[in-house]
């Protein structure tokens, strides 16, 4: 297949998605991953941070052990720092000549996706996440015996996050950009 006839029609999507740079899609793939991962963080924490303090007003005894709930939602957005260390390590230069090759436009739609992927698993596990830890430290000011039960349940949450994690290390195993010309 020629690279005319995979252009297709000049007023199509595809024709316009294959114009724009395979390091485009990296580097907005990469960002993606950072950005909405630390932003689902701070919205798990945003989240819990305010129904601790308003529980530890009751029962100030919860402080410190309800904490627990903010640290998981922070390793939200460490997991969106090392995936992006990871994607970032997947960029190579290439030559100009391939930098529309069809190997390129995969190796920069793959990092792409991985880093959507990525980012949003985790915004979804910082929301997740957030809920929880707000619903234990509610509990626990009620009643103590409920922390280590929904504390289990805030592990299995916080297991989305590293759920999107591998999915994206995986698909980014399909970046693989061409080799410079000998």
């Amino acid at each position: 297949m020629s690279y005319s006839n995979m252009a297709g029609d000049l007023r199509s999507w595809s024709h316009a998605l294959v114009r724009i740079s395979p390091y485009t899609f990296s580097a907005v793939g990469i960002a993606i991953a950072i950005g909405v991962s630390v932003l689902g963080a701070a919205w798990g924490i945003y989240i819990t941070g305010s129904s601790l303090i308003g529980a530890a007003i009751k029962a100030p005894r919860i402080t410190s052990k309800n904490l627990i709930s903010v640290i998981f939602c922070e390793a939200v957005a460490i997991y969106g720092v090392i995936v992006a260390i990871i994607l970032q390590t997947k960029l190579d230069s290439v030559p100009a000549s391939k930098i529309y090759a069809p190997e390129s436009l995969r190796a920069g739609y793959s990092i792409f996706a991985s880093g959507i992927i990525v980012g949003f698993a985790n915004l979804v596990c910082g929301l997740c996440v957030g809920v929880i830890g707000s619903s234990c430290a509610l509990s626990d000011a009620q009643n103590s015996s409920l922390f280590v039960k929904i504390l289990v349940i805030e592990i299995f949450g916080s297991a989305l996050g590293l759920f999107g994690v591998i999915v994206g290390i995986i698909m980014s195993a399909q970046a693989t950009w061409p080799t410079k010309a000998v």
